[in-house]
């Protein structure tokens, strides 16, 4: 019988729930357990494909083209297997299954409410992966704080759940606060206490209490959490701020988190967690052999969770290359013709960030201009691809007015174009075209010698694409393209000719870039990255 483990949060926001739930799951992974994680979130939104990223951070977008929270990136950079649309489920998504249910009759002319329908059919949800019969454990985070009034719905459907489930198939792990009151010097346990005090008033009973802190927890505290919230002694779990979030798993392990869940959900004992390669990427991700800088330009820099996939990218890439990332945000609405050599001149590679909408794009537009005249490695993420489009026929092909048809409808040269099975679309939720999609790479190109493959696939979020009406001009003056989907011939990746460096796919690579399995695109921007600076140093 597959098992649940839920785990809820308390005191404040972004403790750090995910993290958690991905390092036990990578722990008992790599014990041989097959686990799946899900994310439940308490908002009403179908999902966060509308929201604006300084509300919710960036949107991840799985193989099947669910948009998703940020949170299932961090699940499949861990355990290197693809989530899904079951993996994320939303308030939202919920009221509307339930609400179309009742317009249809299936509820017989009884009165929908919160108990049992919505409840009935957030377990529905919540059980769908362990019914599959792939998995031996399912973790579910529950999205907001305990206490919160949109997630009791949730919480209640745990307690009719683990009913359910009976003894020894289920469990509620709960991450909470131990503040330091500088002025006192001391932990001070009382907030966790009055969380699970919470918890307790809606039926649940935590098994386990992982706490964050800045300080070492001492044995009277653990022993004074574990007296108070009913909980073992071995069931108060440390979890000290980290250096990186890939520390985590080795610090849960040390805590005997993973231990403590297969005895008391009575799971078979297996081997030793096998860590090994793991260890190995901590290793070169801590002792790097060079650095480099580099820029990147977005418009929604003041976020760092608005790149959160791009920024783990790099640090995937630069374990690989022995090479520590400097990542330098830069707004892109700040960098124009005049100080483009300020911001970049001392950067060894620059990345444009993908994004919707005008604001921004000029500023993108100079930065590409700058390093493509320059010689400097650049990396272009779709926005950032269409850009380099635009940039290039602006400033080469001499394109008067080259624009997106996103940016300006009555563009003299849209080489940006609205894709054709997009221009009746009205809804904008869910509606991209999202998710994976193939692409064949022409042999000899850049992105052959990146890929070492004809045949790829990557995970799109988009509705503009190349206007293949002018593919020859840009291919006679140097900017090939060098991928493109077999049955629709939409323009993948765009590299240029004489440059050492210069590269933009209209996918986003970054969603694919995991700790077992860095991308290839990551990888080789950083390693041209370190050439130019080392190249620099020789001048």
């Amino acid at each position: 019988m597959t098992k649940y483990i839920f785990v809820t949060g308390g005191v404040t926001s972004s403790l750090g729930k995910g993290i958690i739930a991905a390092s036990l799951a990578k722990l008992l992974q790599a014990r041989g357990f097959k686990v799946t994680i899900q994310k439940f979130d308490p908002y009403i939104n179908i999902d966060p494909g509308t929201l604006n990223p300084y509300e919710h951070g960036e949107c991840y977008v799985t193989e099947d083209g669910a948009e998703t929270d940020l949170d299932l990136g961090h699940y499949e950079r861990f355990l290197n297997v693809p989530t899904s649309q079951a993996n994320n489920v939303t308030t939202g998504r919920i009221y509307k299954t339930v609400i179309e249910k009742e317009r249809a009759g299936a509820f017989l002319g009884k009165t929908v409410q919160v108990v049992p329908h919505i409840t009935d059919e957030i377990q529905h949800r919540m059980m769908l992966l362990g019914e599959t019969g792939e998995y031996d454990i399912v973790i579910t985070e529950l999205g907001g704080t305990v206490g919160d009034i949109e997630s009791l719905p949730f919480i209640e459907a745990v307690r009719q759940l683990r009913w359910k489930l009976g003894a020894h198939n289920s469990l509620v792990i709960h991450l909470t606060l131990i503040p330091y009151l500088a002025a006192a010097g001391e932990l001070k346990t009382k907030p966790t206490q009055h969380s699970v005090k919470t918890l307790l008033e809606y039926g649940i009973q935590p098994d386990i209490l992982v706490c964050r802190t800045e300080h070492k927890i001492s044995t009277e505290i653990r022993k004074k959490l574990a007296l108070f919230c009913n909980v073992n002694i071995n069931a108060v779990v440390e979890s000290i701020d980290a250096p990186s979030i890939y520390d985590v798993p080795l610090l849960m392990l040390k805590e005997q988190l993973d231990k403590t869940v297969i005895a008391k959900l009575k799971l078979p004992s297996k081997n030793e967690p096998d860590l090994e390669n793991w260890k190995g990427f901590l290793g070169k991700l801590k002792n790097p052999t060079d650095e480099i800088n580099v820029a990147l330009v977005g418009k929604y820099v003041e976020l760092p969770d608005a790149y959160k996939s791009i920024i783990e990218g790099f640090i995937h890439a630069g374990a690989v290359n022995e090479c520590k990332v400097r990542v330098t945000s830069i707004a892109a609405e700040s960098v124009t013709a005049e100080n483009a050599a300020d911001k970049l001149g001392d950067m060894d590679g620059v990345l444009v960030a993908p994004g919707f909408g005008a604001r921004g794009l000029e500023g993108k537009l100079n930065a590409i201009k700058f390093v493509r005249e320059n010689n400097i490695p650049f990396f272009g993420i779709c926005l950032g691809m269409q850009a380099s489009v635009i940039e290039f026929g602006r400033n080469v092909l001499g394109l008067k007015d080259a624009n997106s048809f996103e940016m300006d409808e009555n563009t003299p040269h849209p080489v940006i174009n609205l894709m054709e099975e997009q221009k009746n679309i009205t809804n904008m939720g869910g509606t991209m075209r999202l998710g994976a999609y193939d692409c064949d790479i022409k042999k000899g190109t850049k992105a052959f010698a990146i890929y070492g493959k004809t045949k790829i696939s990557e995970r799109h979020r988009h509705r503009y694409e190349f206007n293949n009406d002018y593919l020859a001009q840009y291919e006679a003056a140097g900017m090939i393209a060098s991928g493109f989907n077999p049955e629709t011939g939409l323009v993948e990746i765009v590299e240029l000719k004489n440059h050492q460096f210069f590269v933009a796919g209209q996918f986003h690579p970054e969603l694919k870039s995991t700790v077992a399995n860095p991308h290839p695109l990551f990888v080789s921007f950083v390693a041209a990255s370190l050439v130019n600076k080392k190249a620099k140093a020789k001048k």
